[in-house]
């Protein structure tokens, strides 16, 4: 059973936190992208950190080269005696030990999403990137105009990103008050522990259905999220998006659109396909504004990239800012990042595990491949996998070739009997069912060719299988 998300107002966690001053906060789950942040942050403004995770990754390394003291075993003894406080993610059981210790002995416990949106009431300007798709990406995006136009300005942002970006140096950044740019995840509704300014929703479909019950579900949690900005605050939502369309329909704030196939405030039009680039128009209103330069392919990045534009024009980020950063966009880590080469043929590295996603990275991809398309793919999570098992059937359709490793269990156990191979029969030919990691390494290397290119792909440890390629 997941940790229940016991919503704490910010004034008493405010309260917390000050008494907590000079004493031990300790983070439970600490390895995680968001929660390694919060922890430095935390870190740096003055507290004594520490923290628990079993895995020993570069996250948990750099908590550790932080000077962060980090267990990896979840034991009641790892409760300092001058503990004040616990941050917890709600992917941790009700019976963790350290959970059931603070309780025990009246610790406070404030969960990763009331804690983040604690942490931004301090800010003026508060801009949340939300979608089941992209949020990452966008956020990275947001991230280089206005670190660029901090740089320029003196006012720099603070960042908390759910992926790592080579202009934080990490899913980080800590700037003045002025600027509060975050990622506000969906899952178990933790976005509407947040106070937004600026909403900004990328997309919505089925998804976290562990969770969720329903689109309808999903698409009215969206709408609660728009409305925390409140009547003077934006939303920045998708034209081209249904769903996200008809979640803000009851909004009660300022309606911004951006799309690319339906009329919308700010729009991309004649996109043209580079060198390991696009270049479109943005026109505003119907006008021409400028024209940008985004080195990132696929029709999915472009809207990314229009909803960074509208965002950052709201907060008055001037349009060369604008425009140079995009141009600057280096991508999130294991979104699309280029790995090496083997045999002559393209390697990349990207977190995608729902179909929308994989259809949408694979269709970009498509366009720049001049050889074949070979995915490597790791499901994630049984419950996903057997609800959009038709989905993941046509979400490979622009691939030649789709290697599938076992399935990424998670929190989960695999009481439905699913399994990778039942996709990959579903794809015929091009579908092979691999397993391992080493097996499906050896079908990579076995099968590429100069020209191609190879995309690994998943939301689990299917990266491990770079160690494994020999890649230039």
């Amino acid at each position: 059973m997941s940790t229940p998300n016991t919503h704490l107002g910010y004034c008493e966690i405010g309260n917390i936190m000050n008494a907590a001053i000079g004493k031990n906060i300790h983070f439970i789950g600490a390895g995680g992208i968001m929660m390694s942040s919060l922890a430095l942050l935390t870190h740096k403004l003055g507290y004594d950190v520490s923290g628990s995770d079993r895995s020993d990754g570069a996250l948990i390394k750099k908590l550790k080269d932080a000077g962060i003291r980090i267990s990896h075993v979840h034991e009641a003894k790892n409760m300092s005696e001058d503990c004040a406080a616990v941050v917890y993610t709600v992917a941790i059981s009700e019976d963790n030990p350290e959970y059931v210790e603070a309780k025990k002995r009246g610790i406070p416990c404030i969960s990763r999403a009331d804690y983040l949106g604690y942490i931004m009431m301090g800010y003026r300007q508060r801009i949340g990137v939300a979608g089941m798709h992209g949020k990452s990406s966008c956020t990275s995006m947001c991230a280089e105009i206005f670190i660029g136009y901090g740089k320029r300005t003196g006012e720099h942002p603070t960042i908390i990103s759910g992926a790592e970006y080579a202009a934080m140096d990490g899913a980080y950044y800590l700037g003045d008050t002025q600027n509060f740019l975050f990622e506000a995840c969906e899952y178990m509704d933790s976005f509407l522990d947040f106070n937004p300014t600026v909403a900004v929703l990328l997309n919505a479909d089925l998804e976290h259905i562990d969770y969720f019950k329903n689109l309808d579900q999903i698409i009215e949690s969206f709408g609660k999220y728009a409305n925390l900005t409140g009547e003077d605050g934006y939303a920045v939502v998708c034209a081209d998006d249904e769903n996200i369309m008809r979640s803000v329909q009851n909004y009660k704030g300022h309606i911004v659109t951006f799309g690319i196939d339906r009329e919308a405030d700010f729009q991309a039009k004649n996109i043209k396909n580079t060198c390991g680039a696009q270049e479109f128009d943005v026109c505003v209103n119907g006008e021409f504004l400028t024209r940008v330069t985004l080195p990132a392919f696929g029709r999915h990045n472009v809207l990314n990239a229009l909803a960074a534009f509208a965002a950052s024009y709201i907060c008055e980020i001037s349009v060369q800012d604008i425009v140079n950063g995009l141009a600057s966009y280096t991508g999130a880590k294991r979104r699309m990042e280029h790995k090496g080469s083997l045999g002559g043929a393209c390697v990349y590295d990207d977190y995608g595990h729902h179909p929308t996603e994989i259809a949408a990275t694979l269709s970009g991809a498509r366009e720049f491949c001049s050889g074949r398309l070979i995915c490597a793919f790791q499901p994630h999570t049984y419950s996903r996998t057997l609800a959009l098992i038709d989905d993941f059937e046509s979400a490979f359709k622009c691939a030649d070739t789709v290697i599938f490793a076992d399935i990424y269990a998670a929190r989960e156990q695999n009481t439905q009997n699913i399994s990778s191979k039942m996709i990959a029969d579903r794809l015929g030919e091009k579908g092979i069912y691999a397993g391992d990691f080493e097996a499906v390494a050896g079908a990579i290397k076995s099968i590429v060719r100069p020209e191609d290119m190879v995309i690994v792909m998943g939301a689990g440890d299917i990266y491990k299988v770079f160690g494994m390629l020999d890649l230039e």
